[in-house]
């Protein structure tokens, strides 16, 4: 019989971290374990206590939408997260095809060049970085330096000491980075690469091991971000990510200036670093992975 870990864990992690108080709920009794007892949580979404009991389990088990949504509302879920759900109860193909190769279309390449001292990347499965403009070399990484299976987001995020010096929220963004690869290994959960790199990252992080056991979630929409560039002091942008037409597993993350800050005269004055040949040598880039 079939046993669904990608539900079950989820399940569990999002009850644990639910408490009686923020459901809504008058605590009663001693708690062993934080976190809603499965009953609770049951007569919260309108089910049998036996039939969430089997979901969490993993049991072979294909609950409709409705029921899906019950518990989302139950365990007080967004938006990102009641899309996990619905994704991973979903049963995986016996079969499925290896991924096509990703390729980066010549209009995108030309947009990336068009945006000039915009810094932007294209990311692909699995976080992968499949282009990048020269200003987000000089920003962030210059990810076609490295070898293939590096240029990666969440690698640099979380083995690469430069890019925890670089995001002055790091511990935060670090997170919400590790949750956007779990909702793509929920969309690709036959993926070789995807599991060989939360494998590499859990052998060499144990931060990377809590967050994965965290089970959050996370859509890349837009954000602000704030970064200490070692060449040019402190920048913040305002982020978009925008998914591309015909190419589903491709998202466009563009990094513009916040208004009201100095960061687009620290952009042109790393544009003008990087022209006379200085800018990427110096850039946070490719340098000692750390372990955690």
């Amino acid at each position: 019989m079939a046993h669904n870990e990608d539900l079950s864990d989820f399940l569990r992690a999002r009850r644990a971290a639910l408490s009686p108080e923020s459901a809504g709920l008058t605590p009663s009794g001693v708690r062993r374990v934080p976190g809603l007892r499965r009953e609770e949580l049951a007569q919260l979404a309108g089910v049998s206590v036996d039939y969430y009991t089997r979901l969490e389990q993993g049991r072979h088990i294909t609950p409709s939408p409705g029921v899906l949504d019950a518990i989302a509302e139950a365990l007080l879920l967004d938006d990102a997260e009641r899309s996990y759900l619905h994704t991973v109860a979903r049963p995986a193909p016996v079969r499925q095809k290896a991924p096509r190769p990703q390729h980066v279309r010549a209009g995108i390449m030309q947009l990336l060049d068009t945006l000039g001292d915009t810094p932007a990347f294209l990311q692909g499965r699995r976080t992968d970085i499949l282009a990048i403009n020269p200003m987000g070399r000089a920003v962030f990484a210059d990810f076609p330096a490295m070898p293939p299976r590096e240029r990666n987001v969440t690698r640099w995020m979380i083995l690469d000491e430069a890019a925890q010096a670089l995001f002055v929220d790091w511990s935060t963004v670090a997170p919400e980075v590790v949750g956007t690869l779990r909702m793509d290994a929920a969309h690709h959960p036959n993926d070789e690469r995807t599991a060989q790199l939360v494998g590499e990252l859990s052998m060499r992080s144990a931060q990377f091991r809590r967050w994965w056991a965290d089970q959050k979630v996370v859509e890349r929409t837009y954000g602000r971000k704030r970064l200490r560039h070692p060449l040019v002091g402190d920048l913040e942008f305002n982020t978009e990510a925008m998914e591309l037409p015909g190419d589903p597993d491709q998202l466009l993350l563009v990094f513009m200036p916040s208004s009201r800050t100095r960061t687009a005269e620290a952009l042109s004055a790393l544009a003008s670093l990087q022209a006379s040949g200085r800018g990427h040598s110096a850039a946070p880039g490719h340098r000692k992975h750390v372990a955690h």
